[in-house]
């Protein structure tokens, strides 16, 4: 006969683990090896006989101070064996544990509702600033004609039958009693025999209902906002689902945004390029008043501080980046013609900043 393994190795805790410690470690290595979860495998029944026996034992008060005190030897001697996890506290555990696993709940507590997703389009500037809205959601409702039974109004929903009304039924797993929803009523404990024509017996309609719902400053695109117990409703009495609203940002025809800053492309002049200027530059929250220096180059960036997207997260803005672009003139007039050629005559064949750096690099190069 192979040799039993401590108890409190099986389920990895320290002999002085208080009951909470426990049940909470039965429960992390239990969800792992159940056999449910395992179909077909015999190392991990193996592993889960061996982690309920001993969870049944450490979390008994007067087992576990025997096992203490006498180890395997006296639980044997005191009449526990691997067979006597039967009795109604260690099924309570089970069921307390394990009705996730079986796809509903243990006895005939109620089902949470699905969450609910909703696509939110919203402007550039709305993103920003963010703002108060009304969104009107499909969703499921008590059913107004029967009230939520199910039932043709004058009727009333049956016991059912194969459960009689507890919304469950039991069955054996090797050593173990387990319980699963009814498969005939779904776990409501009742059958409908006439279903209301409004909802045809589920109780619930669809209808759109309006839920406020406030943007915060600073959302990006396909940021998702959690609107708890506004998703479909519970069943038996149990909670709602969540919805989540996914924001689209839509494009804004001037500005760009690169996290909480703006980008914004200014076009300017030859002659405002060289000479230097002052012009209205546009933000987000209006116009404001920029120098331009003498000389600037195109794609320079220019900043506005604060000028940007609240931080959606903390605390300050972003900055507004002006990029610089120089347009180059078009159909020229004869007299423009004339008089950039004087100033071309005026500068000296071919000399540019930047164009004399480039062609002096390209010379050293290629000679």
């Amino acid at each position: 006969m192979a040799t039993k393994r401590d108890y409190y190795e099986v389920l990895g805790v320290h002999r002085n683990a208080s009951e909470n410690e426990i049940k909470k470690a039965y429960r992390k290595l239990a969800l792992k090896v159940h056999p449910d979860k395992n179909p077909g495998d015999k190392q991990a029944e193996e592993a889960f006989k061996e982690l309920s026996e001993a969870y049944a034992v450490l979390s008994d008060s007067q087992k576990r101070a025997t096992y203490d005190q006498f180890g395997h030897a006296g639980l044997e001697s005191g009449g526990f064996s691997n067979n006597g996890f039967h009795g109604s506290p260690f099924e309570d555990i089970f069921g307390d544990i394990f009705g996730d696993i079986f796809g509903g709940r243990s006895g005939r507590r109620g089902y949470r509702g699905g969450d609910l997703r909703y696509k939110l389009n919203i402007s550039f500037e709305e993103a920003a600033f963010g703002a108060d809205t009304t969104i009107q959601v499909p969703r499921h409702e008590t059913c107004s004609q029967c009230g939520g039974s199910g039932a043709q109004p004058g009727t009333q929903p049956k016991t059912c039958p194969t459960c009689h009304g507890a919304g469950q039924v039991r069955y054996q797993q090797g050593f173990f009693s387990l319980t699963r929803p009814c498969p005939d009523c779904g776990g409501a404990g009742e059958v409908i025999e006439k279903p209301c024509t409004t909802c045809r017996g589920s109780g619930k309609e669809k209808i759109k209902k309006s839920i406020s719902l406030k943007i915060p400053a600073g959302v990006e695109n396909g940021t998702r906002l959690k609107l708890t117990g506004e998703g479909e409703p519970g069943s038996m009495g149990g909670p709602p689902g969540d919805l989540y609203v996914e924001i689209g940002v839509e494009k804004h025809p001037i500005f760009q945004r690169d996290g909480q800053n703006i980008l914004c492309e200014i076009p300017i002049s030859f002659a405002q390029a060289a000479l230097g200027c002052e012009i209205e530059i546009p933000t987000l929250a209006g116009k404001v008043k920029m120098k331009i220096p003498a000389g600037v180059q195109s794609g320079k960036v220019m900043k506005l501080a604060g000028k940007g997207v609240p931080n959606l997260h903390s605390y300050g803005k972003g900055d507004q980046l002006i990029i610089i672009r120089v347009e180059t003139p078009t159909h020229l007039t004869a007299r423009q013609r004339e008089l950039l050629e004087e100033f071309s005559r005026e500068s000296g064949e071919d000399v540019h900043p930047m164009g004399k750096g480039f062609f002096d690099k390209v010379k050293e190069l290629f000679g």
